[in-house]
């Protein structure tokens, strides 16, 4: 096995795979996975949906660029289509329709489609709705995601095209000297010219580690439960999404639901478990807009998002030779075949791919937080 790479990326979840597939064939690229699987924290613990008003306009680009590539995959990278029809609704309940009102400000003129209803439309699409909910915005386009087929896919064409990922590798430091990286990690030294930090919660450290400033990437903790509902949720529903943040659900396997309070509770980088209060408070986020009765909570998980202060993904070159890529919030997994293609071609310096010729890298630079 080689111990020298043009690119070493440290973080084998969505970030990191993804640009490893797109960077491989051009350069060397060496994954440092810190666990010993791909994937372990946030992206194996995603709510798996794809909506173009998440993250808001400043993400929807990238959000929306990636919707063509994970509908019709090439047939190389996967055998089939990535998103399946879900639908969105964004709901608002008496007194809170300013929050409504905000989102279908902050899109008007876009593409998306946000269709306005009523109490009476709602209820026809929502059985059970309480007292007091009045209004909605249905975002028709919204879709589930293959997470594991999107992030194995991904590995796979990385591999495929001569990546090479070594687990149980976490970085202990790097120092940067005549142009090139030494890298200490738990699984022995590496040398490389770039160093890639898609480290996700742990961004912040992997940059002191390598003796190069963090940006102030916090985590926060995302709860989701697993609850059987009666009557059993219809297989049709659409995503639910509470306009103030207090929670959001959508129908699973079984009559199931996932569901969450749509907690964004800081954190330090960790192996982090749900806590009671946020299982209360997703449950009572449920029973605030529907009179099903929560059977059974079959599961309870949590993972971390991390989020620049801007809460803007962070793509490009802090200072030479140490590459961004971090930051991605909850929206990395939507976003990842943009947002790869994007990061290829700025570590690389190459002209965009076409898919993300339109988007314009100065909002996502690291170079926003110089002083």
């Amino acid at each position: 096995m080689s111990r020298r790479y043009d690119v070493a990326i440290v973080g084998a979840g969505i970030a990191g795979a993804s640009l490893a597939a797109e960077l491989a064939g051009q350069v060397s690229v060496l994954i440092l996975e810190a666990e010993s699987q791909a994937g372990y924290h946030s992206t194996g613990r995603s709510a798996a949906f794809w909506s173009e008003t998440y993250g808001g306009p400043l993400i929807q680009p990238l959000t929306s660029a990636s919707g063509a590539f994970l509908a019709a995959p090439p047939a190389d990278f996967a055998e089939a289509p990535l998103l399946s029809p879900r639908g969105a609704l964004h709901v608002a309940e008496a007194g809170g329709e300013a929050a409504l009102n905000a989102l279908a400000t902050e899109f008007a003129g876009s593409d998306i489609p946000l269709r306005p209803l009523d109490r009476a439309a709602l209820k026809a699409v929502l059985p059970g709705l309480k007292a007091g909910w009045t209004r909605a915005l249905a975002e028709p386009s919204c879709a589930d995601i293959d997470v594991a087929g999107l992030h194995a896919a991904y590995l796979k064409r990385g591999r495929t095209r001569g990546v090479t990922m070594i687990t149980d590798a976490a970085l202990r430091r790097a120092k940067r000297s005549g142009g090139r990286w030494t890298i200490e990690s738990a699984a022995g030294a590496f040398e490389a010219g770039i160093l890639v930090n898609a480290a996700g919660a742990w961004a912040d450290e992997v940059a002191r580690r390598s003796s190069v400033a963090p940006l102030g990437i916090q985590p926060h903790r995302r709860t989701i439960v697993q609850v059987r509902v009666e009557p059993p949720a219809r297989p049709e529903l659409p995503l639910v999404i509470d306009a103030e943040g207090r929670f959001y659900f959508k129908p699973e396997v079984g009559g199931r639901l996932w569901l969450s309070p749509h907690d964004e509770t800081p954190s330090e980088p960790c192996d982090c478990a749900p806590e009671e209060i946020d299982v209360a408070l997703a449950i009572d986020g449920l029973e605030r807009i529907v009179d099903w009765r929560v059977a059974a909570v079959e599961r309870r998980w949590a993972g971390l998002r991390s989020f620049a202060p801007d809460r803007l993904p962070v793509y490009g070159f802090a200072e030479p030779g140490f590459f961004w890529c971090a930051g991605q919030g909850g929206f990395g997994i939507q976003t990842a075949p943009a947002a790869a293609k994007l990061a290829a071609g700025l570590l690389l310096g190459s002209p965009p791919d076409e898919l993300v010729a339109h988007i314009d890298p100065a909002p996502y630079s690291p170079a926003r937080f110089a002083n």
